[in-house]
């Protein structure tokens, strides 16, 4: 039996820095741009092996096993629920379905603003809950860049959207893994994040349009702003508290967009936004291709059609037109 050191070095923070070493390896290495992401993990993992054996006194056979059993969760469940997702965004795209679905999302408003909050914030959220591991910022970017926002705006936006949601993601993921190593009862740990979290999903949506617009841009849209995060906070806090920590995402995202469709209905800004860039060091916008016309836009029951993603394909069939056609 090998208990484990925590501080092999005699000094707290010089062993956090060793402890460091691998995650540092692995962000140095993909910043660089040099090496490959799969070859800077095999690097980074390495490292973790040897920093475990040589300085934390792990016994070299435990260390290699411990690898192969996160190799074995890292494919199953994670990489089975990415997998399935990525399967279902490529059948989607294949079947003119992921279209019909930008469109649909892009209909409920013209402001560049408030297409971020609901799709990088709301329907982002809804990914991460069902897959997480980084296909929520995927599939809402490119959606972002259909739309016409710039590269750069896309995919940064899609990232900070993504922080609220992240703590719930892959169906309770993170809180599973937490309860694994700690041995604490799951839904006691996801109360507990329920009770914190909240106040960071207010605060998020108002970071996120502050980012790409500016102060006086998100004042203008601050009534909508707030219910976006209200309608996300308060199911978060609900769900995680009063039924368990595993649909929390999936449940706050629906109340979210429902929300936020239906303020949408009966609030707009006083000025349209259009800019599909971030207010300042975006050049990305330059590489764009001038966007395509606006179709015909759509009614409430077409856009809930369109944001379920598993009856894209569905919707479609159920209006009368076949698979990937456009007809509403």
């Amino acid at each position: 039996m090998w208990n484990q050191v925590y501080n092999p070095l005699g000094n707290a923070a010089l062993s956090t820095l060793v402890a460091a070493l691998p995650v540092v390896t692995l962000l140095v290495l993909i910043a660089s741009g040099k090496v490959k992401a799969h070859v800077a993990a095999l690097i980074a993992l390495l490292v973790a092996i040897l920093v475990a054996v040589i300085l934390f006194t792990m016994p070299a056979g435990l260390a290699i096993r411990a690898s192969i059993l996160g190799a074995v969760i890292g494919f199953f469940p994670i990489g089975w629920i990415v997998l399935n997702v990525i399967f279902m965004y490529r059948l989607t795209v294949e079947k003119g379905a992921f279209e019909t679905l930008q469109q649909t999302i892009g209909g409920v408003t013209k402001d560049r603003r408030l297409q971020l909050l609901l799709i990088a914030f709301s329907f982002g959220a809804f990914f991460e809950g069902a897959s997480g591991f980084g296909t929520p910022v995927a599939v809402t970017g490119a959606i972002l860049i259909g739309l016409g926002f710039s590269p750069l705006a896309a995919s940064g936006l899609s990232l900070i959207a993504n922080t609220a949601p992240v703590a719930y993601g892959a169906l309770g993921t993170p809180i599973v893994g937490l309860a694994s190593v700690t041995g604490l009862d799951p839904y006691v740990l996801g109360a507990m994040v329920g009770r914190q979290l909240p106040f960071f999903s207010l605060i998020v949506p108002f970071w996120l349009i502050w980012a790409f617009a500016g102060f006086r841009g998100m004042i203008e849209i601050w009534p909508a702003i707030l219910v976006c995060g209200v309608s996300f906070a308060i199911p978060q806090f609900l769900i995680s508290n009063y039924i368990n920590p595993w649909i929390v995402d999936v449940g706050a995202s629906l109340v979210s967009m429902a929300c936020l469709i239906g303020f949408l209905e009966i609030w707009h800004p006083k000025t349209l936004w259009t800019s599909p860039a971030l207010r300042s060091h975006d050049d990305s916008a330059a590489t764009m291709p001038p966007p395509r016309a606006a179709g015909p836009e759509p009614s409430t029951r077409q856009i809930w059609l369109g944001l379920m993603p598993w009856s894209s394909s569905a919707s479609c069939c159920w209006s009368g037109a076949p698979v990937g056609s456009r007809r509403w």
